[in-house]
């Protein structure tokens, strides 16, 4: 598959490789060889090359000794580091996007989760939304008006996704679907987002946040 590149060759392959990765097109371990995806999206190895580096800051590729660049691996350790971290900063940071950011971030935030419900009626295409969640997320926060606060939690953002893909994927067989009470959740936490209550955002961003992460250990996300 060739792209029509624009200007920043870099930008369209990071984000190709990045989707490939969060729609398990490319899975977990999988070598990601430099001239193969350079071949495959028609382009240079530079901009691969590019893309990986900044795909490994990301948490979405790992650099294996004497292997190259993989597709991150997920394992119990990566979950717990992922959900402590969140649990510590992304609260607050909705807490004080309520109080001190501009409405316009949830706005925008409504218009995600409306294409997540439409989605979920389309059929649950589960890795599409793990994407859309991922951005619903980030939305919420966005307005914290901390920097730093809003890179540590951007830096989650992929690999909370890869978790949830791979979760899903691995859990696939089982009958219990998440999507319908994770939407519920989200829709709570924008509703008292929107009605200025910050203390209540934090506190359900908080349990959300829990709940997600209990289910995947325990297999059931």
């Amino acid at each position: 598959m060739k792209l029509d590149l624009p200007q920043s060759r870099i930008d369209v392959v990071l984000e190709a490789i990045r989707r490939g990765i969060l729609t398990h097109e490319l899975r977990p371990g999988q070598a990601l060889v430099e001239a193969e995806l350079a071949s495959q999206f028609g382009v240079s190895k530079t901009p691969v090359r590019e893309a990986l580096k900044i795909l490994s800051h990301s948490g979405l590729v790992q650099s294996v000794a004497y292997k190259g660049m993989r597709v991150q691996t997920v394992d119990g350790e990566l979950i717990r580091s992922v959900r402590d971290l969140r649990l510590l900063v992304e609260p607050e940071a909705v807490r004080r996007a309520v109080s001190e950011g501009p409405a316009h971030y949830l706005d925008e935030a409504g218009r995600m989760l409306e294409t997540a419900r439409e989605m979920i009626e389309e059929g649950e295409d589960r890795a599409g939304l793990s994407l859309v969640n991922r951005d619903f997320h980030a939305l919420l926060y966005a307005g914290c008006g901390n920097p730093l606060m809003t890179d540590v939690m951007d830096n989650l953002r992929d690999r909370t996704a890869l978790i949830s893909v791979v979760a899903w994927h691995e859990a696939e067989d089982r009958p219990q679907h998440p999507s319908g009470f994770e939407w519920d959740e989200h829709r709570d936490i924008l509703a008292a987002a929107r009605a200025g209550d910050a203390e209540r955002a934090a506190s359900l961003t908080a349990g959300h946040i829990s709940r997600f992460f209990e289910r995947v250990l325990d297999g059931s996300p």
